[in-house]
C-alpha cells in the first residue's frame, strides 16, 4: 500500500510519498517547504501568510515528492472525461483560487500516481494553513478517486518515534509507554496504552490515548520563541537559544582548561521552574518567560545587549525549561510504570533535552527505555503523518471526501 501524506498544519507545506506493508514502513519521498524566512520578519507564524504560501506551494511540493519517489509522469492525450471532472474540481477549491489554477494544470498534464491511499493532517494547527492542505487533499481524493485518511497533527510527531523500520511497534515491550510531546503550539504529557485503534468513523483515537497533562498557558517551544523575542534573537527562538546556550557553555569550558580567571566568566542568573513540584502533569511557561523580561529591565541598557549577558540568560533559560519536562516526564512514567518513554515535537530536536533526558532516564528508571525521532523528523512533515495514517489505514480511511474538514483545537 502506497500513501500520499499531506501536511500543513503551520508554517511548513509537506509532502510525502510511502509504503506501508504490515509492520513494515519505507519512506519513498519526503519534501519540505520551509516559510521561516517569510515569518522571521513578523517574528512569528502570521496565519494569513502561512495560507498564502501553502497555495503557493502545495503543487511545486507534490510534483518534487513525486518525481522522488518516480511516479511523475505525463499524460500523451487529454480525454474530455478529464474536463468534466474539473467543473466539479473547482467547486472543491472556491476558496483556493490560487491554489485551483496550479493544481488543475498539474493534473491535466500528469497521470494519476500508482497510490492506495491520501492522508492529512486535519489538526491541531492554524485553521486557515489546515483548510489549504484539506482542500487539497479533497480535490485530489475526488479527482483520483482514492480515500482519504484523516489525521491528528500530535499523533504524527508521536509516530516520528516509529519511522524507522528497525522498530516494530507491534512489540508488547514497549508499551505502556509515556509521550512527551512538546513544541511551538503544545506541551503535553501523553499515557498510550497501546497504538492502533480509531474510535468508529471518527479521527479522535479510542482510550489507548490518555491525556495526563498539558500546559496552562505558554507551550515550550512559545515560550523560547518569546524569550528570543525579548533578547533579541529574532525567529525562530528555540534554534537561536540552543545555539547560543552551546557557545557558552564551550567558551566557560575552554576557559577553565586554560585555567585562566576572566574577570567574568558568567552572569548570575537564576530563573524559577514554574509547577516543577506540582502534584499535576500540567506545565506553565508563562510566568517562566516575564521572569526574563523582569531581568531584562533590571538591567542597564548597556547590560542587555552584552552578548555574555545574553549567553548566560540562553543557558539559564533553556535549562529551566528542561528541568520542568524531565522531572513531570520521569515522575509519570515512575507513577504508572510505564515500559518506555518517547519524546516527540519540535522541541524534541533540542540536544540538551534529549541528551539530559537519556541521562535521567538511565540514573533514575534504567529499566525503561526510551525513543527520540530522527531530528529529521521532530519539526513538522509529511513522513510522520505517513506513518500515522499507515497504523490507521483501515480504521481510519473514509471514502467520501466531503466530511473531512479542519478542527484547529483537535485533542489527541
Amino acid at each position: 500500500m502506497i500513501i500520499l501524506a499531506i501536511e500543513t498544519s503551520c508554517d511548513e507545506t509537506a509532502i510525502a510519498l510511502a509504503k506501508c506493508q504490515k509492520s513494515r514502513f519505507r519512506i519513498l519521498s519526503n519534501i519540505i517547504s520551509s516559510q521561516i524566512k517569510i515569518h522571521q520578519k513578523w517574528g512569528g507564524v502570521v496565519p494569513t501568510l502561512a495560507k498564502r504560501e501553502h497555495q503557493k506551494n502545495l503543487v511545486p511540493v507534490l510534483k518534487r515528492a513525486l518525481k522522488k519517489a518516480g511516479m511523475l509522469v505525463k499524460v500523451k492525450d487529454k480525454s474530455r472525461a478529464q474536463k468534466k471532472k474539473f467543473e466539479k474540481f473547482k467547486e472543491i477549491l472556491t476558496r483556493e483560487e490560487h491554489l485551483y489554477k496550479k493544481l488543475e494544470k498539474f493534473l491535466a498534464n500528469y497521470k494519476k500516481p500508482k497510490i492506495n491511499s491520501i492522508a492529512i493532517t486535519i489538526g491541531p494547527g492554524l485553521e486557515p494553513a489546515l483548510w489549504v492542505g484539506i482542500n487539497f487533499a479533497r480535490a485530489l481524493s475526488y479527482y483520483w478517486q482514492l480515500p482519504i485518511i484523516s489525521v491528528n497533527h500530535i499523533e504524527g510527531h508521536i509516530f516520528a518515534n516509529f519511522i524507522r523500520e528497525e522498530i516494530k511497534i507491534q512489540k508488547k515491550d514497549i508499551f505502556p509507554a509515556i509521550c512527551l510531546s512538546v513544541a511551538g503550539g503544545h506541551t503535553q504529557l501523553i499515557l498510550i496504552e497501546s497504538i492502533g485503534k480509531y474510535a468508529s468513523r471518527d479521527i479522535l483515537p479510542s482510550v489507548e490515548y490518555k491525556l495526563l497533562g498539558e500546559t496552562r498557558d505558554d507551550a515550550a517551544g512559545e515560550c523560547f520563541d518569546k524569550v528570543a523575542k525579548i533578547l533579541g534573537l529574532g525567529y525562530p527562538g528555540g534554534p537561536a537559544i540552543a545555539e547560543l546556550a552551546r557557545r557558552w557553555k564551550s567558551e566557560a569550558r575552554n576557559l577553565l582548561d586554560s585555567k585562566r580567571t576572566p574577570r567574568r566568566v558568567a552572569f548570575e542568573i537564576k530563573l524559577p521552574r514554574p509547577m516543577i513540584y506540582t502534584k499535576d502533569y500540567d506545565f506553565s511557561f508563562s510566568g517562566l518567560k516575564t521572569a526574563v523580561l523582569y531581568k531584562v529591565k533590571d538591567k542597564r541598557p548597556k547590560e542587555r545587549k552584552d552578548k555574555n549577558f545574553i549567553r548566560a540568560m540562553c543557558v539559564e533559560v533553556q535549562q529551566a525549561i528542561i528541568d520542568v519536562l524531565i522531572k513531570k516526564t520521569l515522575k509519570a512514567a515512575k507513577h504508572y510504570k510505564v515500559k518506555t518513554i518517547l519524546l516527540s515535537g519540535g522541541v524534541a530536536a533540542n540536544k540538551e533535552l534529549r541528551k539530559q533526558l537519556k541521562e535521567k532516564i538511565q540514573q533514575e528508571i534504567p529499566s525503561t527505555g526510551y525513543l527520540m525521532p530522527d531530528n529529521q523528523f521532530c519539526t513538522d512533515n509529511a513522513a510522520m503523518i505517513a506513518r500515522a495514517a499507515c497504523s490507521h489505514r483501515k480504521a481510519g480511511e473514509r471514502k467520501n471526501w466531503k466530511g473531512i474538514k479542519a478542527n484547529a483545537n483537535l485533542k489527541i
